[in-house]
C-alpha cells in the first residue's frame, strides 16, 4: 500500500511540474514583430530623408520589409526572378541603429539562388536590375528570427540593415 501510495505521490508531482513553460509562440512572434516595427518607424522618422519605401509582401500588413532605392541605382534589363535564380551581389550588414559591421563581402561577390537567403533578401533583391543599389531594412522575422548567428556575433531577433549592389542574375 505504502508503495502505490509514494507512486501516486511521484505521479501527481511530475504532473504538477509539467506546466507549459514560456509563452505561447504566437504571442512572442507579435510581441517581437511590434518591437522590430517600432524599431524600424523610429528610425526612418529621425532619417526622414531617406525615402524608404514598403515591399509589397501583403496588403494588410503596414509593416514589414523596407527599402531604399536612389535615383540612378535601380539597374538595367529585364531581369526576371524566381526561387530559383541565382544572384551574385556585394553586400554590408549591419544591425540596425549600429555602426559595427557584422557581414561585408568587400572585393567578393557570391552568389546565392534566391530561395537560399532571407526571406528580407527575397522580398528586396527583386526590386532591382542587374549593377542596381538597394538598401534594406530588415525585421528579425525576416532575417534570423529568434535564432542568433554566433558566427557573425549577431543576436537573436536583430533588425538588420543591409546594403546591397546585385551584379549579375543568372536564370
Amino acid at each position: 500500500m505504502n508503495r502505490i501510495l509514494l507512486a501516486l505521490f511521484v505521479l501527481i508531482v511530475g504532473f504538477t511540474a509539467c506546466k507549459k513553460s514560456g509563452t505561447d509562440p504566437l504571442v512572442q512572434y507579435n510581441a517581437q514583430k511590434a518591437i522590430d516595427d517600432k524599431l524600424i518607424q523610429d528610425y526612418l522618422t529621425a532619417h526622414p530623408g531617406l525615402g524608404a519605401q514598403r515591399t509589397d509582401h501583403s496588403s494588410s500588413d503596414t509593416s514589414g520589409v523596407f527599402y531604399i532605392i536612389n535615383a540612378g541605382e535601380e539597374g538595367a534589363g529585364n531581369d526576371l526572378f524566381t526561387s530559383s535564380t541565382q544572384v551574385t551581389v556585394g553586400y554590408t550588414a549591419q544591425v540596425l541603429n549600429s555602426s559595427t559591421i557584422i557581414a561585408q563581402t568587400n572585393d567578393f561577390h557570391p552568389s546565392f539562388r534566391l530561395s537560399d537567403v532571407i526571406r528580407g533578401w527575397q522580398l528586396g533583391i527583386p526590386l532591382i536590375k542587374k549593377n542596381g543599389k538597394i538598401r534594406l531594412l530588415v525585421p528579425s522575422r525576416y532575417a534570423y528570427g529568434p535564432y542568433p548567428q554566433d558566427s557573425i556575433h549577431l543576436a537573436a531577433n536583430s533588425v538588420l540593415d543591409f546594403h546591397i549592389t546585385l551584379y549579375n542574375v543568372i536564370n
